[in-house]
């Protein structure tokens, strides 16, 4: 199985710039599409940015242009660098990935515990 640990988040104030971290261990065979997506007690787990191995990106729509995704496949990390950041990016923030455990298996979906990040003056 693997684990999914977030890093980075805190708190900071509207128009700042944050950077939140996912690192993947355990024992699996492959990470395929890897994706951030967040969550506040208002609204349902909402998907923010995804990234395939060939570093193919897409983001929600209210993040283009100040989220960036990026991973590094030898270290089996994704991170998302937010800037511009606003009150309504305040959530926690949770790591996604697709994961084979073996060459002949299926993928099945792995979750991180979340980091909270929480933009306010």
């Amino acid at each position: 199985q693997v684990t999914l640990v977030e890093s980075g988040g805190g708190l900071i104030q509207p128009g700042e710039s944050l950077r939140v971290s996912c690192a993947a261990s355990g024992k699996f065979f492959a990470i395929a599409r890897m994706a951030w997506y967040r969550q506040t007690q208002e609204k349902e787990r909402e998907l923010v940015a995804s990234i395939t191995t060939d570093n193919i990106a897409n983001y929600e729509d209210s993040v283009k242009g100040r989220f960036t995704i990026s991973r590094d496949n030898t270290k089996n990390t994704v991170s998302l660098q937010m800037n511009s950041l606003r009150p309504e990016d305040t959530a926690v923030y949770y790591c996604n990935a697709h994961v084979t455990a073996t060459p002949y298996s299926a993928a099945y979906v792995a979750w991180g515990r979340g980091t909270q990040v929480t933009v306010s003056s």
